[in-house]
């Protein structure tokens, strides 16, 4: 019969789609949903499922932004002048691409502006330039954390990685989906903290102007600054730093909501009477096995993992810009990204696994059922 082909090629796909929405372990939400639910029923009790809150954005650009000193004009137009190869350097800057550089340009910038500076100096006999010089090296080195800052969390493409659109972390993922986002936090921990303690030579001398020679075969990538180019767009492209925050978020108020349920119990009559197991501590000890044990626990683990691998990286990328971190940024990182902040989400998340598993000890002890025993 005419479109029994095109039914048969549908019904395939639909079965799929069906059945994934039938599987509530497939997804964060239903499955920390279903969990509270099976856990009240199991309990002969009523499930009670609180509100999830929203965690905050991530602050607005203009609000992350640093704003970058200038070198006086008058000694810029001084040095511009110079012919060495600062002059073609401060050139660059002076050109109308170089007036609206993006933050990672304008690191770049300031690195090979100290690099050729500290250049010029050797070559120079008048003393009242090399006076000029120093003072100019000086006042980069001062200013460039605020380059480092705004050339890290001051970027457009880290609101993306940490968007909270894109819902929760994925269940029972193939592979590690932070795996790339966490080689690339730990390569700009390493140059942020270079930079910062003063190891501005190493990274400045890959950063030269261009037609300048480049570093030889074998050269560390890093000390170019083009690995962070590739970093940034990753953050673009990836969103697993806000999904993860709310399925932090999502499992502390969840695995409370069932620890309730379990102190409810746990206060008023005993599972088991004078610690004899009977059918329903049995119905309870196996879906403890089959949800919590088979289902819940790995998806924490690979939320902790994930936290590890990634939330901690960017949280000390953070702290150590702490100097210049903005007060509106200051507050969302305590929430959002620190690990002992008194209001860190993630100490919330680590409260409420370890209350929970207590309490589901202290339960299946009055059966002779305790975890481990």
């Amino acid at each position: 019969m005419p479109g029994t082909g095109w039914i048969r090629l549908c019904v395939p796909g639909l079965l799929m789609v069906v059945l994934s929405a039938c599987n509530p372990f497939s997804e964060a939400r239903p499955m920390m949903d279903g969990y509270v639910e099976r856990v009240a029923r199991v309990l002969e009790t009523e499930p009670e499922l609180s509100a999830i809150d929203s965690p905050s954005h991530i602050p607005r650009r203009r609000d992350r932004v640093l704003t970058m000193p200038e070198l006086e004009l008058g000694m810029l137009d001084f040095l511009s002048l110079y012919g060495c190869e600062l002059q073609f350097v401060v050139g660059e800057k002076n050109s109308v691409m170089g007036k609206v550089m993006q933050p990672l340009n304008r690191l770049r910038y300031e690195l090979r502006f100290i690099r050729a500076a500290q250049d010029c100096i050797p070559e120079t006999e008048d003393e009242d330039l090399v006076e000029v010089l120093n003072e100019a090296i000086a006042s980069k080195r001062e200013t460039l954390p605020i380059a480092i800052w705004n050339a890290t969390w001051g970027v457009e493409e880290i609101e993306t990685l940490f968007t909270l659109a894109k819902g929760y972390y994925p269940v029972q993922s193939e592979g590690n989906p932070v795996a790339d986002l966490a080689r690339d936090s730990d390569r700009m921990n390493q140059v942020v903290g270079a930079l910062l303690t003063g190891n501005v030579e190493a990274y400045a001398l890959g950063a030269k102007s261009p037609g300048a020679k480049s570093p030889g075969k074998g050269a560390l990538d890093e000390s170019s600054l083009e690995f962070a180019g590739a970093v940034q767009q990753r953050w673009q492209a990836e969103y697993r730093a806000g999904q993860l925050i709310n399925s932090a978020v999502l499992v502390t108020t969840r695995l409370n909501d069932a620890t309730a349920l379990l102190q409810q119990r746990i206060e008023q009559r005993p599972l088991c009477l004078k610690g004899k197991p009977n059918n329903q501590s049995e119905i309870v000890q196996s879906m403890f096995f089959s949800v919590y044990i088979e289902k819940i626990q790995p998806y924490m683990s690979d939320l902790r993992r994930a936290r590890v691998e990634l939330i901690e990286p960017l949280a000390m990328m953070a702290e150590r810009q702490r100097a210049v971190m903005p007060p509106e940024f200051a507050s969302w990182y305590r929430r959002h990204l620190s690990q002992v902040a008194d209001d860190s989400l993630w100490l919330e998340l680590d409260a409420a696994m370890a209350h929970h598993t207590q309490s589901w000890q202290a339960l299946l002890e009055q059966c002779g059922m305790r975890p481990g025993a």
